[in-house]
């Protein structure tokens, strides 16, 4: 039986424009009506999280930053957090903002930006909508390193965002990629548009999934995860039945069992009915 449906946000339940379509949001109630656990598995922090989209859909809880965060959906309680220690994030920031490249930090479930990105935001390869979804939603800091140490912070997650040259080559990403890649502490994924996403090592949103389901004493064979980028792969690969959006990387597309619809074509819609249809026939 189907007791629990994860859905990343970005390229699987919004569309390019970054809009929940109809027909997902009902095909997320006729889920929840039915008793069945919906959850949000993303990569942004809970604070940046849709909600005026989600609202009314009965989500349950929220994994966040890649896994580094569990949230109560309704009451925004954090139950469970790994992020990365003070200590740590502050050379690796250092070092990344001496780099031509946008940075997103996510602390406590909230957004910030070195205000030095702030113009590269413009040049990057990403959806317009992205673009304002940036700009807009984010709390701009003049000295990120000062206001961690000063406060004694820890980070959920980091993103950098790159732009081409004229050559089509991503700034810097190269160089970033290989200093982040050597050091023990960190996990590096990518969430798609070629940026790169870090977290505490050992931090996925596949485990994240399990310690939900332990708590939820919900068995992961009964579990769906849907996404489309590497950053959702762990997951599709620990529930019961991994799906990939048709839009997803080709990784993301063969480890998963079933791939439906794009994001434009309401993916998750068509997934959602095809699986409840099969549980009605095994009933």
């Amino acid at each position: 039986m189907i007791k629990l449906i994860s859905l990343d946000l970005d390229g699987t339940l919004l569309d390019t424009e970054r809009r929940l379509p109809d027909r997902n949001r009902r095909a997320i109630q006729s889920a929840t009506q039915k008793g069945i656990e919906v959850i949000i598995s993303t990569g942004s922090p809970y604070g940046l999280m849709p909600h005026d989209d989600l609202r009314g859909l009965n989500i349950s809880y929220a994994i966040t930053a890649n896994g580094s965060a569990i949230y109560e959906y309704k009451t925004g309680k954090c139950i469970y957090e790994e992020s990365i220690d003070t200590n740590t994030i502050v050379p690796i920031l250092t070092f990344l903002l001496e780099k031509d490249m946008h940075i997103d930090m996510f602390i406590q479930g909230k957004g910030y930006c070195p205000s030095n990105t702030k113009a590269i935001v413009n040049k990057l390869n990403v959806p317009k909508a992205r673009k304002v979804y940036i700009l807009n939603n984010r709390v701009w800091l003049d000295d990120p390193i000062e206001y961690i140490e000063k406060n004694q912070l820890t980070m959920q997650k980091t993103t950098m965002n790159f732009y081409p040259d004229q050559s089509g080559e991503l700034v810097d990403r190269k160089e970033v990629k290989e200093y982040l890649e050597n050091n023990p502490m960190i996990r590096l994924v990518s969430g798609g548009w070629g940026n790169l996403e870090l977290t505490k090592s050992g931090v996925d949103k596949g485990k994240a999934l399990k310690i939900l389901c332990r708590q939820l004493q919900i068995s992961l064979d009964d579990t769906i995860a849907i996404g489309d980028s590497i950053n959702d792969l762990d997951i599709i690969k620990t529930a019961g039945t991994g799906v990939a959006m048709g839009n997803a990387m080709p990784e993301v597309i063969d480890a998963a069992a079933y791939v439906t619809g794009t994001n434009d074509a309401c993916g998750v819609a068509e997934a959602i009915e095809h699986f409840m249809s099969m549980k009605r026939v095994i009933l």
